[in-house]
């Protein structure tokens, strides 16, 4: 008999006591003191308000030599035939009513980005704490015009304030379905960056290149999040509501139990491992109600279990290519 992945419906009275202790959890939870002790005066510069305030070339390219780097490697002004051409592109943008009025829009959101930097400044922390070789980089705001919601490499990151209205608000991006769109709110900005963050120090083995590799690869990458943020909910950490996270642990054996039958772990097909770890609004092949991307889901809950067992530090943990040892010695095993 096949089972069927449970409504969430029928869950609502076990998600009640669920949320109510998770309040309590996420309300008792304090940032360690120690790790603290190294932060740094993170200070985020608001590069829309220089740009989007501009209206001559002259203010143009003064702004190129005072942020050569944003200007570099974000404007990438190599790509125009002189710094006065992209200068005339930007003035052109600048007296557009449209983005002017997507301008004010994201000053109105974000009065200020005070929250922003404590909570990075935090992160930085943490991630400086585990990896002592982290150099903290700038970290910029900008209006994208909806072209580029995060830039993040070793020395800078620029956070593109505009996808990160609120999911109501008239202006979204366009290009991005609903699923994903609604996770491009405030309380994403962090997590995602520090996901991202952890691509630098998450070691694959190219010749792995199963379901089970790839799993564990997110799943590394979410249980990174997680230690650098341990007070950050899942929700916000892999883009699932609290319905879904709950709906997901409440099936947790059903889930596991279709990997299994179907043999699916050692598959390497790259199509059919897009159909479990691969941005969709639900993972069909396991039921209709199953959140997307419900195989890096499970490979965060093989990486916890791990970490827990092995008690390996977490600096050992991303340096580990072997997705299957990690695989055998978790210990893995669905909880309910």
């Amino acid at each position: 008999m096949v089972k069927k992945y449970q409504n969430l419906s029928i869950l609502f009275a076990s998600l009640l006591i669920l949320f109510a202790s998770c309040k309590k959890s996420e309300d008792a939870c304090e940032l360690d003191a120690k790790i603290l002790d190294s932060l740094e005066d993170l200070s985020i510069t608001r590069l829309e308000d220089n740009f989007y305030t501009a209206s001559t070339k002259e203010e143009f390219l003064f702004l190129f030599e005072e942020y050569a780097d944003f200007t570099n490697d974000y404007l990438q002004i190599a790509l125009y035939d002189s710094k006065e051409g992209l200068a005339d592109e930007l003035l052109a943008i600048n007296q557009d009513t449209l983005m002017q009025e997507l301008y004010s829009e994201v000053k109105k959101n974000y009065t200020d980005v005070n929250q922003l930097e404590i909570d990075l400044n935090n992160a930085f922390a943490y991630i400086k704490y585990y990896f002592p070789d982290f150099k903290i980089p700038k970290v910029y705001t900008f209006l994208s015009g909806f072209s580029n919601d995060l830039y993040i490499s070793d020395d800078m990151i620029v956070i593109g304030l505009d996808y990160f209205l609120p999911k109501e608000h008239r202006f979204q991006p366009e290009e991005l379905p609903r699923y994903i769109a609604d996770r491009y709110e405030r309380d994403y900005i962090v997590p995602m960056i520090v996901t991202a963050i952890s691509s630098k120090y998450n070691k694959v083995d190219p010749n792995q290149n199963s379901l089970l590799a790839e799993m564990i690869f997110y799943g590394k990458a979410y249980h990174f999040t997680k230690a650098i943020l341990p007070c950050t909910p899942d929700d916000y950490i892999i883009g699932y509501t609290s319905e879904e996270v709950a709906s997901c642990f409440a099936n947790e054996k059903f889930i596991w139990s279709h990997f299994i039958e179907n043999d699916l772990l050692y598959i390497t097909n790259p199509f059919e491992i897009r159909q479990y770890t691969g941005e969709a609004p639900a993972t069909d092949v396991v039921s209709p109600d199953a959140p997307g991307r419900i195989g890096r889901w499970l490979g965060w809950n093989i990486v916890d279990d791990y970490r827990i067992n092995q008690d390996v530090p977490l600096d050992v943990l991303m340096e580990n290519q072997d997705a299957e040892l990690i695989f055998r010695q978790s210990g893995y095993k669905p909880r309910q």
